[in-house]
């Protein structure tokens, strides 16, 4: 596969946890992991989007922060306005097994404000790409 197609089928995929959490963010019936987690999984695709785009290559893994590492590394370092998306790492495995600690307030709203404002920016940046 393409590095191009690649990186959209990402983008497709994390349209498909965007899709559940748009249809189920408000519901009580809903557990803050669940949330997380596909807050977590929508984010890891997303930046690994970028990544497969600029050829460079990535472990398996569920660390965000590993990946934005490595897309800095890259030279296209995310703004400041994501610096904090490596919250929602341990959603990706850690709250999948073991309890998750209520004391650790997920914002369901804004990490979800915070996907579409990181989607709207990868996809920026791969219009860019394509137009060069």
């Amino acid at each position: 596969m393409k590095r191009r197609e690649q990186a959209l089928l990402l983008l497709r995929k994390a349209a498909q946890d965007e899709a559940l959490l748009d249809a189920v963010i408000a519901s009580d019936q809903v557990s803050d992991e669940i949330i997380g987690f596909h807050c977590q999984q929508a984010v890891e695709k997303i930046l690994k989007a970028p990544l497969s785009d600029v050829g460079v290559r990535f472990r398996k893994t569920h660390e965000i922060g590993a990946l934005m590492a490595l897309l800095e590394q890259a030279g296209h370092g995310l703004p400041d306005r994501f610096e904090n998306l490596d919250v929602l790492t341990p959603f990706g495995a850690i709250y999948r097994y073991e309890d998750y600690d209520a004391a650790i307030s997920l914002d369901r709203h804004a990490a979800r404000e915070s996907l579409r404002e990181l989607r709207a920016w990868v996809e920026t940046k791969l219009r860019e790409r394509a137009g060069e």
